[in-house]
């Protein structure tokens, strides 16, 4: 029998995407990943110390500066997963944003090398009052250049983790439709594994640049400091682009932000109707959701009920052509979608705080290392900024032992494939996170202390001597619940979204980090307008401040977080989906493979 010209093509295209996700796209994902997160830990990891001592701004501006640098480089992922799910697709996202942010490093860079981009330097023999601050226009460069890192991270941030999932995605869909239902659930395993992976990964690149960079920033100059990340993002660009035949490329379902807008206004449009008992009377179109339900439709759930009027078919809401006037009319899918957005909402809102406790560990706690003994032998000093090392060793550790040890105990006991639940690892996380500012508070009265003994409280440039080391406990926790709290974040956001919202998934979950460093800024200008005049707990002088009370502010600011994680978790209703099989039958199951309440997958 001949063979048609269109069966050759289809042949050819299935060979095609056999060819394509899976494994094998790793190195490049990854590769690029690393040499991106290499980029971004060098380049803001020290970034304190260039600000304060380079540019000779104060303390507490530098800080409210790096902090309101990190929130917008964690809000500008929403401009960029608004572009990835609407127009742009994740791959062409991810190319923009790392373009820009090559820009900025090079700006930086400038700036780093031109003498007329910086300050003089302070003359030897005077006091730090005479050192002179940085011009506005000097400012200028420097807010330019982090103005197209943050507009990089935009691009960057939401997709990458979502692209990489994306490769195992489609996998676990086809196995699904040829009723593998052993091979289904091992893809999904191998999609657990990549968010641990990620995290891992990333992990492994800021340690680089926490000892590599930092060192030669401290040691050779900010030159060659901010010139090694910018090789590093050229670097990331090439390898990630040399993947491109290899990887899934899913198409961008439209915005998802009009879907959501459409269904609000059609259901405030009808807000008088009455809401049908029986859900099957609601609006229903398989080929107008096609493109944004490739895995499956979402099903009907109770809860939100207002917004099921958007999906209540009136005069009028359909033309005579068959199309619907979306502003009028939403289907069961997309007012499903908006109700899963808006019920992950409060859990997600939980990882706001966690950002902001750790927000400072960049800022104050690198001032505090540079007033303690950091001498490992007589000639040979830690960079202050690299003590952050131990937070990235410490994740890396839990991360491993997590995968290996903790997972494979745990499932004796629950019998779940992941051990235990991303809403118990979440919780887990951030009740860890309580001892890490603890441990904070405690060690920095026991440093205070020593500088009263030593009568060095009027000497902030002395060194007090107490080991640099008595910080470690506090940054090891930390690391540890981001190895629980972060992923588990990524994970939970990234299964309970809609499917065609991913990017916008994982750029909720940097938005948090961004809300979570403003709200550090006015926690920072909140606490140091209060203690003003009678005790200030911020200063220059950290000798004479009181960093301690700060940290037991946000240390009782996170036991009330945990508590309100636990309330939102109790009510929280997982979203059920559709999955339609080849010979259009069609079943209802959960979209996540862990239970919420009951049986062995509950939080307690």
């Amino acid at each position: 029998m001949a063979i048609t010209t269109a069966e050759r093509d289809g042949v050819g295209e299935e060979q095609k995407k056999r060819k394509q996700g899976g494994f094998r796209t790793m190195p490049f994902i990854l590769a690029n990943e690393i040499c991106d997160r290499f980029a971004t830990a060098g380049f803001g990891a020290n970034l304190i110390t260039y600000l304060t001592q380079q540019l000779h701004l104060p303390l507490v501006e530098a800080s409210n500066t790096l902090t309101n640098f990190n929130g917008t480089s964690s809000l500008t992922p929403i401009l960029g997963a608004l572009a990835a799910d609407a127009f742009a697709g994740r791959f062409w996202t991810i190319i923009a944003g790392s373009v820009f942010y090559q820009l900025g490093m090079l700006a930086l860079v400038a700036s780093a090398l031109l003498p007329s981009l910086r300050p003089a330097p302070c003359a030897p023999t005077h006091g730090a009052a005479s050192c002179r601050r940085a011009t506005g226009w000097q400012l200028a460069v420097l807010y330019l250049a982090l103005l197209c890192t943050s507009l990089g991270s935009g691009g960057i941030r939401p997709c990458v983790v979502a692209f990489g999932a994306d490769q195992f995605d489609d996998q676990q869909q086809k196995q699904r439709q040829k009723g593998g239902g052993g091979a289904a659930a091992a893809a999904a395993g191998r999609k657990r594994s990549y968010f641990n992976l990620y995290f891992f990964m990333m992990g492994l690149a800021v340690l680089l640049a926490l000892t590599v960079v930092v060192y030669i920033q401290e040691n050779v100059g900010w030159g060659w400091g901010f010139g090694i990340p910018a090789i590093a993002m050229f670097v990331s660009i090439v390898v990630f682009v040399a993947g491109y035949p290899l990887y899934v490329r899913l198409k961008p379902g439209g915005s998802p932000f009009t879907r959501l807008a459409q269904v609000v206004a059609a259901a405030f449009r009808k807000r008088r109707a009455a809401v049908p008992e029986d859900p099957g009377m609601l609006y229903q179109d398989k080929e107008l959701d096609a493109l944004i339900s490739t895995n499956g439709r979402l099903l009907h759930t109770n809860q939100l009920t207002f917004f099921d009027r958007a999906a209540i078919v009136t005069p009028g809401d359909i033309a005579g052509s068959g199309e619907p006037d979306l502003w009028r009319l939403s289907t069961v899918h997309r007012v499903e979608e908006l109700k899963s957005i808006v019920r992950l909402l409060p859990i997600w809102s939980a990882g706001i705080l966690l950002a902001t406790a750790a927000s400072h560990n960049g800022t104050f706690t690198i001032q505090q290392a540079r007033t303690m003994d950091r001498h490992l032998t007589p000639r040979f000093e830690i960079p202050p900024a690299t003590m952050s090392i131990f937070t990235t060793v410490a994740m890396l550790a839990g991360l491993a032992l997590y995968d290996r040890a903790f997972v494979p105990l745990a499932r004796r006991v629950t019998g779940l494939p992941s051990g235990i639940t991303y809403f118990q690892r979440m919780a887990i996380g951030l009740g860890i996170s309580i001892l890490g500012i603890a441990s904070a508070a405690l060690v920095e009265v026991r440093r205070r202390g020593a500088a009263a003994d030593h009568g060095l409280l009027d000497s902030p440039a002395a060194v007090v001597p107490i080991s640099v080391f008595w910080l470690v406990p506090q940054y090891a926790v930390h690391g540890v619940a981001e190895a629980f709290s972060s992923v588990a974040h990524m994970e939970f956001l990234y299964d309970q979204a809609p499917e065609s919202m991913r990017s916008s998934a994982a750029a909720l979950f940097w938005l948090s980090s961004s809300l979570g460093n403003y709200m550090g800024t006015v926690l920072v200008t909140a606490v140091q307008r209060a203690t003003r005049g009678g005790g200030e707990w911020l200063q220059d002088n950290i000798n004479r401040g009181r960093l301690d009370c700060y940290y037991w502010l946000v240390t009782t600011l996170m036991v009330l977080n945990l508590g309100y994680y636990l309330v939102c978790f109790h009510f929280y209703t997982m979203k059920p989906l559709e999955v339609a099989e080849e010979d259009d039958d069609e079943e209802e199951c959960e979209l996540s493979s862990v239970h919420k309440n009951g049986g062995p997958g509950g939080l307690v």
